[in-house]
């Protein structure tokens, strides 16, 4: 029964092949091709205009590729018969600008997909909301409305948000560039608990910091394409290109 097995290779929770997306003249992905293995951290870096978040909206078809393929566990999601909201109620997002109900409070905000999408029951979405919000240190502040709340506990609540899905992979794109730079420990930290329970995750961020501490794998993307990726240790301390250098010299 050997000719059975299948455990060789970590099986890639997403495989993306020769992707490209323009709008209009702007051609944005050039042939992008990754993989990326249950449990594992892929933090994606690049400078603006690079691709990056395009790349993260094309995986849960936010934006529609131009061409290519993208599979999601066994799913092909750019195949156009694809139950395209059966493969977003696995897919987590947290965007930059938080995207809360502002007349919702926090545990509202986080019950109301849970009940539209995987039809859960009031009492049990509500329970769900509050184990998650105090699972990102906002147990106390469930009733408080976005307006109540920093831009770090605003995060956090989009976060939870998406934990409350059940997802089998998340994505960030940009989780904390719209914070003031006190906020930013308080997300990041959530988001290192994350990583060290197995969650699969896929990171735009310009924190370098984080990248080093948490992910298993480091992308550079520029001008559409993926130009080098490795450990943490290979791209910050050893770039094989001269724009990975350019790049991680303008930031340090």
């Amino acid at each position: 029964m050997s000719e059975t097995k299948t455990a060789e290779k970590p099986q890639a929770i997403i495989r993306i092949e020769d992707l490209y997306k323009s709008f209009d003249d702007l051609v944005v992905l050039r042939g992008v091709s990754l993989e990326v293995d249950r449990g594992e951290v892929v933090v994606v870096l690049g400078p603006s205009g690079s691709g990056k978040s395009t790349m993260l909206r094309c995986i849960n078809r936010l934006e529609e590729p131009t061409s290519g393929h993208i599979w999601f566990e066994d799913t092909e999601i750019t195949n156009p018969k694809t139950d395209l909201n059966k493969v977003r109620a696995k897919v987590g997002m947290v965007f930059q600008n938080f995207n809360l109900f502002p007349h919702l409070s926090a545990k509202k905000n986080v019950m109301i997909a849970q009940e539209k999408v995987l039809k859960r029951s009031k009492a049990e979405a509500e329970k769900i909301a509050i184990e998650n919000l105090e699972k990102v240190g906002l147990g106390d502040r469930v009733d408080y409305k976005p307006s109540q709340l920093s831009g770090g506990q605003q995060q956090r609540v989009a976060i939870a948000r998406a934990l409350a899905m059940n997802p089998h992979v998340m994505l960030f794109d940009e989780p904390t560039s719209a914070l003031d730079p006190e906020l930013v420990r308080g997300v990041l930290n959530v988001m290192v608990d994350l990583a060290k329970q197995g969650m699969t995750m896929i990171v735009v961020t310009h924190e370098m910091g984080f990248a080093r501490e948490v992910a298993d794998r480091v992308i550079f993307m520029e001008g559409g394409v993926i130009v080098e990726q490795g450990s943490p240790e290979d791209v910050f301390d050893h770039p094989q290109f001269q724009r990975t250098k350019d790049f991680l010299g303008h930031i340090k």
